[in-house]
């Protein structure tokens, strides 16, 4: 007597809940599959707190929709909202348009996100680990020409804007300090190459490209006169 097959175990992974999630969409005619596919990435966009990257938006997506197309879509879509989709730290955020910054400001409302509240000082140090970045807090001293004090560099990682670099190759081995993605978001960036021209900022007096050039040198020579010794 011939055994009773036995029915074949399904190779889809089901999720906790029993359901899976329809990426594809094959059901539904192409445009309205555009459509939902549209949607689904605005919501993702919409609800993050973050720039979302592209493989996160591939996860609600079907394998062969392009996503750069899907974003050109929407960016159309919301030519005249007071709002857009904009390119930072590798990922795309919704921001509210320039032009209404002064409206939003004068609501008084209170909003997300954004850059947080930095004194002058602060803001300086903070441009120039953005333009000299991996940079020790002995280095950026000797750019101000006084001591930027642990609090400082601590306020600006507290804010996300700051995170540890490599070790020093200076005597006693320094941390450095580098820029974040938060950074990046907060200030509308989509990489360190969309920060203002240099000499545009050293032309207005806020930075000075020679000063930064011999601390790093003295630095340079102080070790290497250690090394030696």
């Amino acid at each position: 007597m011939s055994a009773t097959p036995q029915p074949r175990r399904s190779t889809k992974k089901i999720p906790q809940d029993g359901v899976l999630y329809d990426r594809e969409l094959e059901d539904l005619p192409p445009e309205l599959r555009w459509r939902e596919w549209m949607l689904r990435v605005e919501a993702v966009i919409f609800a993050s707190a973050e720039p979302v990257m592209r493989e996160t938006l591939a996860r609600v997506v079907g394998r062969d929709c392009s996503i750069d197309l899907l974003i050109d879509d929407l960016r159309e879509e919301l030519r005249d909202r007071p709002y857009e989709l904009v390119s930072v730290a590798g990922g795309w955020q919704h921001r509210t348009r320039s032009r209404f910054g002064e409206t939003i400001r004068a609501s008084t409302a209170p909003t997300r996100g954004g850059a947080a509240a930095l004194s002058e000082f602060e803001a300086m140090v903070l441009m120039a680990v953005g333009y000299f970045q991996p940079v020790t807090r002995g280095e950026l001293s000797k750019i101000f020409g006084k001591e930027v004090s642990r609090d400082v560099i601590g306020a600006l990682r507290n804010a996300g804007f700051l995170a540890s670099g490599p070790r020093s190759p200076t005597p006693g081995a320094p941390y450095t300090y580098v820029t974040t993605k938060h950074f990046l978001s907060a200030f509308g960036m989509e990489t360190l190459r969309d920060l203002p021209d240099i000499e545009a900022l050293e032309d207005a007096g806020l930075l000075s490209r020679n000063e930064m050039a011999a601390a790093l040198f003295a630095e340079a020579s102080d070790y290497a006169h250690d090394d030696v010794a």
